[in-house]
């Protein structure tokens, strides 16, 4: 039988069936009036509630912001393992409200959970407080405020955002602008969302007087289990057909299981098959701290009157939600509502899921412009080279292949800013390339073995009244993570040791050694500190800008002292941070559209004893979202823009499929389940049970 059938009533028939002992289910907790707030029907409680959500969002977030980072240039791990990790720990964190869940409904119940065990370990924590907290504020409302309680859900998703918003701020500042033993101060990044923690536990104590608590209602979450074991095993053993059929394939455990439970897990699994498609969602949402992130690096992001980090541009999307959700609840839903329209939650969902679509069908368009405006790269059997003439004279510098012809010939001024990289073919993968070099009235000739998809430099230097030459890789030169790169070639005659602000010095070696690679913030740098064994001196490197690649020399030539000259390897990334505005808004608002119905839909849908299983069994959906990105992102091997158009193409997919169910889907109303259990009129007879037959609505 078809789950979602849109039949309003259904008839439903019981034969009789053996009694077996059941647990007797717990008394309804005691409606005792609560205060309310202002006068209001909104229940004091929740705003110790939200308050409890602010402070442990604001824990969870402000630690997500720097774990990246911390993975990186703390623990030295790779970018993939980086990533890897961060994306595994956010799905185990949405794996776990299952655990919690459990907890919640069959043994402590919603309030100890919260307090013993989400804010004691972090780990456990988020699985603890996941799932309980949301359902637990919904607990506060009486059945009769049900508006109050869908507005109350929306307050909730502001609070995560407003927590998200200012710890995404505040923690890198306190990692990066705070220096703890000459480094980045992670320790105070780590330690004050764990403050933050106390100050949830604390409020969240502060109003244990106020609070509806219901009871736990025994070990629920294996009761479903026994019961859907139970009717599948009884279904297939009586496949012969000498037993009359069952209206729903879960009335085949009404021989050991109490009706309620039996009509509590049927509206539990209808939810639960509507829920299988949602996972892709949270597959796009989640990619604003990873892919969108990474396309951010490309990216340029002065806006003139501000300068934006790349991973400061997920900002965006919490700041985005504490506008959107007023927007939407007290302008939008209206209208639409004035207009005749039945928005129903499902398709508030469905309008979220295209949303989504959209914003990453943007990301793909943004990916192939940031792709058209970047330097392009070496193909097989190419390499591009780059000469720079430190002779205090012009050079005439000429490159012949192996059969002596001129590839390249061009004259080069005595530190000349070379606009750009010559593109040479090679006959292999290896080749040797022939240099004649003319210097005042001495050719000097040498050869230099390149490789192909190498960028190359070829350094001119004075030897005494002639010059030489050395070839260097530029292979390393490519930028991450939004930040310049530079290196320097120290021309003095003792080593130079230069202080960058980062963990350790760069030591270049004197005479012409060059050194390796460094990746420094964007900013000014007007006087990077510098020693050598004989004096301390200052260089001005002047603005570093995002993606760009430097060259420095370390001159002495004139009675100032030493000095950088300053060549740009590679520009700067030209496309605007602000191309990615369109796609944080459209994603955001199907993010508002989605997920804060979601929640609500959840709630609403789910039986009194089974609240806490369905808010888990909601963020299950979050964890195998990004499970989809890691075996899109490891195995998929598209371009990104392209894998954007994967993305965008199975969320429609998604889409579509999402709606027929939910055509099919009747809205559980309050009360239907008790009352439809309360129709089924046992009539006991010694150890037998005889059911009329009524009709029932599910």
């Amino acid at each position: 039988m078809n789950p979602f059938q849109k039949n309003d009533s259904k008839e439903t028939l019981f034969l009789p069936v053996s009694t077996e002992e059941v647990p007797p289910r717990p008394p309804s907790f005691p409606e005792k009036p609560s205060p309310k707030i202002c006068g209001s029907n909104y229940p004091l409680s929740i705003v110790f509630i939200v308050v409890n959500e602010f402070c442990e969002r604001f824990s969870y977030y402000g630690m997500k912001a720097v774990l990246t980072l911390y993975f990186l240039y703390f623990l030295h791990w790779s970018e993939n393992t980086s990533t890897s990790v961060y994306h595994a720990f956010s799905s185990l964190c949405y794996f776990t409200p299952i655990l919690g869940a459990a907890i919640a409904d069959s043994w402590l119940g919603k309030f100890k959970v919260l307090s013993m065990v989400g804010l004691s370990l972090i780990a456990l924590g988020t699985g603890g407080i996941k799932p309980c907290v949301a359902a637990f504020g919904g607990d506060q409302f009486e059945e009769k405020h049900a508006e109050e309680r869908t507005r109350y859900f929306s307050v909730f998703y502001l609070s995560i955002n407003a927590g998200s918003l200012i710890s995404t701020f505040v923690t890198p500042m306190l990692r990066g602008d705070v220096q703890c033993f000459g480094k980045d101060c992670y320790a105070l990044a780590f330690g004050v969302p764990g403050l933050l923690m106390l100050i949830a536990l604390v409020v969240f104590a502060m109003g244990s007087k106020l609070y509806r608590k219901p009871p736990p209602e025994g070990n629920i979450l294996n009761q479903v289990v026994k019961c859907i074991w139970f009717a599948i095993s009884s279904r297939f053993k009586n496949h012969s057909g000498d037993n009359p059929k069952r209206e729903h394939w879960l009335d085949w455990a009404a021989e050991k299981y109490p009706k309620q439970l039996i009509m509590d897990v049927k509206a539990l699994t209808r939810v639960l098959f509507l829920y299988i498609p949602l996972p892709m969602f949270w597959a796009l949402l989640d990619q604003q701290g990873s892919r969108w992130t990474l396309q951010a690096t490309r990216m340029n992001g002065n806006l003139g009157f501000f300068v934006l980090q790349p991973d400061q541009m997920q900002v965006l999307n919490p700041f985005l939600v504490l506008i959107f959700i007023p927007l939407f609840d007290l302008v939008i839903y209206r209208l639409v509502s004035k207009c005749g329209i039945n928005f129903t939650s499902l398709r508030k969902m469905a309008v979220g899921m295209i949303l989504a679509c959209l914003a990453f069908a943007v990301a793909a368009a943004v990916e192939i412009k940031i792709n058209e405006m970047a330097p392009h790269q070496p193909d097989s059997q190419e390499i591009f080279l780059q000469v720079l003439n430190l002779a205090d004279d012009e050079v005439k510098v000429t490159v012949l292949g192996d059969e002596n012809n001129t590839l390249l010939a061009e004259s080069i001024k005595s530190f000349q800013n070379m606009p750009h990289y010559s593109k040479l073919h090679l006959k292999t993968k290896s080749q040797n390339f022939h240099f004649q070099l003319k210097y005042h009235n001495v050719s000097v000739y040498t050869d230099h073995s390149v490789e192909e998809k190498i960028w190359y430099t070829l350094i001119i230097r004075e030897d005494g009244e002639s010059i030489s030459s050395m070839m260097v890789k530029d292979e390393e030169n490519k930028t991450s993570n939004g930040m310049t790169a530079m290196r320097f070639v120290n021309t003095l005659h003792e080593k130079v040791n230069v202080s960058l602000g980062t963990d350790a010095s760069l030591i270049v070696d004197e005479d012409y050694g060059v050194s390796a690679y460094r990746t420094v913030q964007r900013g000014e740098y007007p006087a990077v500190h510098c020693r050598t064994k004989k004096e301390d001196f200052s260089l001005n490197l002047g603005l570093l800008d995002f993606g760009a690649v430097y060259l420095f020399v370390i001159t002495n030539r004139t009675n100032q002292g030493p000095q950088a000259w300053k060549m740009e390897y590679m520009p700067a990334n030209k496309m605007s941070i602000a191309w990615q505005l369109p796609q944080y808004a459209l994603v955001t608002a199907g993010e508002v559209m989605f997920s804060v119905t979601g929640l609500e839909f959840s709630y609403s849908q789910a039986p009194s004893s089974m609240k806490s299983v369905l808010q888990a069994a909601w963020l299950l959906t979050v964890a195998v979202g990004n499970i989809i990105v890691l075996i899109v992102a490891q195995f998929s091997g598209l371009a990104q823009w392209a894998e954007f158009i994967l993305f965008s193409c199975l969320l429609l997919v998604v889409c579509l499929i999402f709606s027929i169910m939910g055509y099919y889907y009747v809205p559980l109303k309050p009360g239907d389940v008790q009352g439809s259990a309360d129709k089924q009129t046992p009539q006991i007879q010694g150890n037998m049970i005889n059911l009329e037959t009524k009709k029932t609505k599910f």
